[in-house]
């Protein structure tokens, strides 16, 4: 058996070696490392993907969410609603920006931020919603955008681990993860779903005004050289990961299907154990299966119950069985975000969550011989 990774970035990166090695190759023989013609390539090529009207590359995922919030005009002591269940990156740029990050609870079967819970947390000084589409599947788009036109809100997506993925409306309209608020972020991280060989990221709107003015913020607040409009930052995507970018695009449904399916079976194995909660793929999904595009599976997180999920690691370290829990705190117990406004009470699916969730290596590598000794180890370890 092949040895087991989290992410096998080595493995798939042999299946286009050839594409990324040529297209390396010409910027290394070009030297045009910044804003060269690939990184216009590449913005296109999602454009074109994603349906959106504005793609602006940056740096960083964490980067991509700062901007979309400078680029909304927010201003100190607005207060910006998003999950509790998630990384920290989210609520990182809320404070650097002088913002206040209202947490809230997040909905036990999906993961995602609680509609009811954003409702009750609004007040005269919101101005923003960021759901976080965690683990690969869209947050309940639908009711986040009614909630914010009814109180005249933004909604920013943090897409940092659904893009390919897509939400299907209540009135059948089907749309890319990150295409639905008024601005989205997103991080291409090595191990994302479409991910580059270092740090890099991207804004999208259709905002075509809101885009004008990000396009300035991400380059020192510049739309003629040395001519500084706004107040910016320096955060650019790369020529070399651009066209490691533009190489992967093309793969990425497939890329995509290939997690669906390794899903798949590991639903399969697990199915009906009772002390295995299995993620669920969307609310008007009937199951997983290999044509369902709800969900990426950007991570396979399970829920651990009757207490053995911390045992339940141990023994596949033991076993040489990567794992990630994600994530062991939530924010609102973070030293950096403690807030006295906030009561244990209101975050009850959460605190359940940090106690249970287990996530099982996922990538488009994966063979039936890793997945049946990662599935046969947890169910033998939980049956005893």
């Amino acid at each position: 058996m092949k040895k087991l990774q989290m992410v096998d970035l080595v493995g798939q990166y042999q299946e286009i070696k050839e594409e990324v090695d040529e297209a390396i190759d010409g910027i290394l023989n070009t030297a045009s490392f910044i804003n060269g013609p690939e990184v216009h390539a590449f913005q296109a090529d999602l454009e074109d993907y994603l349906d959106v009207k504005h793609v602006i590359p940056c740096a960083n995922g964490t980067d991509a969410l700062q901007i979309a919030m400078m680029g909304l005009g927010l201003k100190p002591g607005d207060e910006i609603i998003t999950a509790d269940f998630t990384f920290a990156a989210t609520v990182e740029v809320i404070a650097l920006l002088n913002l206040t990050p209202v947490l809230v609870d997040v909905e036990e079967d999906t993961f995602n931020i609680d509609p009811i819970a954003i409702e009750k947390a609004i007040t005269p000084r919101t101005k923003a919603i960021v759901p976080v589409h965690l683990f690969g599947m869209c947050a309940n788009m639908d009711a986040i955008m009614e909630i914010a036109a009814k109180h005249n809100l933004f909604v920013i997506e943090d897409n940092a681990q659904a893009i390919g993925a897509t939400y299907t409306s209540k009135n059948g309209k089907k749309q890319k993860a990150g295409t639905i608020g008024h601005i989205a972020s997103t991080s291409f991280f090595p191990s994302k779903n479409l991910g580059c060989y270092g740090d890099g990221g991207a804004i999208f709107t259709n905002d075509s005004e809101l885009a004008h003015t990000i396009r300035g913020i991400v380059n020192h607040g510049m739309y003629t050289r040395y001519h500084h409009d706004v107040v910016g930052v320096n955060s650019r995507l790369d020529t070399i990961q651009a066209a490691v970018l533009k190489a992967k695009l093309p793969h990425l449904d497939n890329y995509c299907q290939k997690r669906r399916q390794a899903a798949s079976k590991y639903m399969s194995a697990f199915e009906g154990h009772k002390a295995i909660i299995l993620p669920k793929a969307g609310k008007n999904c009937n199951g997983i299966c290999d044509t369902c595009d709800c969900h990426v599976f950007h991570q396979f997180t399970l829920r651990i119950l009757e207490g053995k999920r911390d045992a339940l690691a141990t023994h596949l370290a033991d076993k040489g069985i990567p794992h990630g829990i994600y994530y062991p705190i939530p924010l609102h117990r973070q030293k950096a975000y403690l807030d006295e406004r906030y009561k244990e009470s209101n975050f009850t699916v959460t605190n359940k969550l940090v106690e249970e969730v287990i996530s099982l290596p996922m990538h488009t590598e994966l063979d039936d011989e890793q997945i049946n000794y990662i599935t046969k180890t947890i169910v033998d370890f939980l049956n005893n």
